[in-house]
């Protein structure tokens, strides 16, 4: 599982590699890599507070998805009974009445 933030400067969710290090330089946990590179070149540094907070809440989502979490949330969806016949369901109700 890997960890998606949100970027504090233009909004967009991004997958950065796992080991968190790009080719350049070390990824942000709170700006993309276009922002990344701009503030760099503004040299305006990266907030430790909120590189902490998202590098934390990224963990905790991690940690609350287990498979058995994933499998509780998706309820079951399989008719109660079986349809008494093929053409329950097909066609448009108003097309077959008692009347026709």
């Amino acid at each position: 599982m890997r960890y998606v933030f949100e970027c504090l400067e233009c909004g967009v969710h991004y997958l950065p590699p796992e080991d968190l290090a790009y080719s350049d330089g070390p990824a942000s946990p709170v700006w993309c890599t276009v922002c990344q590179g701009l503030m760099r070149g503004r040299g305006v540094p990266e907030p430790a507070a909120a590189a902490a907070v998202a590098l934390a809440a990224a963990k905790a989502g991690l940690a609350a998805r287990t498979p058995q979490a994933e499998e509780a949330a998706r309820p079951d969806v399989r008719p109660s009974r079986p349809a008494r016949t093929r053409r329950a369901r097909s066609g448009p109700g108003s097309a077959r009445s008692r009347l026709g």
